[in-house]
């Protein structure tokens, strides 16, 4: 018989909407059993439950990190690192940096690009290994064009036989979602530029159509507003980045595009770290705010919002995923609000809100402890007390 475990606290954020002071969760298993007031959910539990009572702190439910790189360490040298590295190294940098998001309270990840089906492998070892670690979604190998944005991964397709090919190897090799760059990026040489598109209308319908043969999402990368628009217009699941580039420093924000996002529930990824504070001094306070600002823009047309990092990229870290959310403060969210993106939305954004986001019975028990109130101050989630990860304990 599993034994229950009983965590009370002074407050519990079933979802960051709906705070109970003197809360409590029930766990048995991987399984919430109860979340709620003190009283009524220790009258559940099992006599010989074990008990931890937290005084001071909070209870909620484990952070998301949508957008990650599990191959890159995050150096200024990552790509050469990663470019060096055999399969071994990869494999152990990955489940370090699993790790790291672990201890600072994200219990679930989406990586959106490696090489030979990394993620899901690492997954299935430390599965095999009964080591805990946070829920993770992969992509696999990305499609882009030849010499498109990271083509190293190995993901160049030049017609609609390779992307069907290429579709199938990352459907076997245990891929949770599609990735493609629709748009060029930053840190290929050569390639497009980050608001040039990459593939066309028809091609990104058929990336969907073929994805979803296989019961899989796509996720889009799309820095310019041409990339964005075709990857709403194909169905694409979530756009990575977001950013509505027509040229350097150049946006174009359409409404009609964001409003059809909202409609459909395509959720916008921010893929911003901490880094945010460091980019914002060199852009100049006006510029930061209109380059960020798109985020409370797609906030205000109620476009499905997600939080992740791309932690990874060179400084974008793995253990600071407080940092990254301080930016939604920056620019004026609520931190109800803002707990509500980093849990039960980007869970529905995943596909994931009947299975974590929040404190319910029969929900996984992804679960943390912070000494403080978050809803007060977010640095409170620096404070971890304790990490549940589908109810095993850090």
């Amino acid at each position: 018989m599993t034994l229950q475990l009983l965590l009370t606290a002074d407050r519990l954020l079933p979802r960051p909407s709906t705070p109970v002071e003197d809360g409590a969760v029930l766990v048995e298993g991987d399984r919430i059993l109860a979340a709620g007031p003190r009283a009524e959910v220790a009258a559940q539990a099992s006599p010989d439950a074990e008990r931890l009572d937290f005084p001071g702190a909070t209870l909620l439910p484990g952070l998301f990190n949508a957008h990650v790189h599990l191959a890159f360490d995050a150096t200024r040298e990552m790509l050469p690192n990663f470019l060096a590295s055999d399969d071994a190294a990869l494999r152990a940098g990955a489940k370090d940096r699993l790790g790291q998001l672990l201890r600072n309270g994200v219990t679930t990840v989406r990586d959106l690009g490696d090489r030979d089906a990394l993620g899901a492998r690492v997954r299935a070892e430390l599965a095999a290994e009964r080591i805990a670690a946070p829920r993770l979604l992969t992509a696999g190998t990305p499609l882009t064009v030849p010499n498109g944005h990271c083509h190293f991964f190995g993901g160049e397709v030049a017609d609609d036989g390779a992307i069907r090919a290429l579709i199938d190897a990352n459907a076997a090799g245990g891929a949770d979602v599609i990735k493609v760059m629709a748009s060029g990026g930053q840190i290929t040489e050569g390639g497009a530029d980050m608001w040039e598109s990459q593939f066309d209308v028809r091609q990104l319908h058929l990336i969907v159509a073929y994805a979803a043969s296989h019961g899989l999402p796509v996720a889009a990368h799309a820095h310019g507003a041409d990339a964005i628009e075709t990857s709403v217009e194909a169905g694409v699941r979530t756009i990575e980045h977001c950013t509505w580039l027509t040229g350097p420093r150049q946006q174009d924000r359409r409404d009609g595009v964001a409003t059809r996002m909202a409609d459909e529930g395509i959720a916008a990824c921010s893929t911003s770290s901490r880094n945010w504070r460091v980019l914002a001094e060199r852009m100049g306070e006006e510029l930061a705010r209109n380059v960020y600002g798109r985020l409370s823009w797609l906030e205000e047309l109620r476009v499905p919002l997600l939080s992740g990092t791309d932690a990874g990229l060179p400084g974008s870290v793995f253990d600071d995923p407080v940092g990254a959310l301080e930016l939604y403060e920056w620019l004026g969210f609520g931190r109800r609000r803002i707990l509500e993106i980093a849990t039960e939305d980007s869970a529905t954004g995943l596909g994931l809100g009947d299975v974590t986001g929040r404190l319910a019975p029969g929900l996984s028990a992804d679960v943390l402890v912070v000494d403080g109130d978050p809803l007060t101050d977010l640095s409170a989630l620096r404070n971890l007390r304790l990490v549940l990860a589908r109810g095993s304990r850090i």
